[in-house]
């Protein structure tokens, strides 16, 4: 990842967190998945996603993030972030 594309991480993720009501063309929440949620990216031609959760009703943690090259989010990245969302959970309890 280039600095320029690390700049547009940022950004967006600073946009998210300022604002009440995001946009889905920045987060989205996958279907058919244990509630992973998608923070989508886009620098240039580069698309980028961070997969994630909401832990109570204003944390979102990221646990897994990759440049997408397909239309579909691919479901081996949904099932890395669900693994880590359940080692999360069984950590915090």
């Amino acid at each position: 990842m280039s600095g320029k594309q690390a700049q547009k991480v940022t950004w967006t993720l600073q946009l998210i967190e300022e604002m009440k009501v995001v946009p889905i063309k920045y987060l989205k929440k996958l279907v058919n998945t244990d509630d992973i949620w998608e923070v989508r990216i886009q620098s240039g031609n580069n698309i980028f996603r961070l997969l994630g959760f909401f832990d109570g009703e204003s944390v979102v943690i990221l646990n897994h993030g990759f440049q997408k090259k397909t239309q579909k989010t691919p479901r081996k990245e949904i099932h890395i972030a669900e693994l880590r969302k359940k080692s999360y959970l069984n950590r915090r309890s």
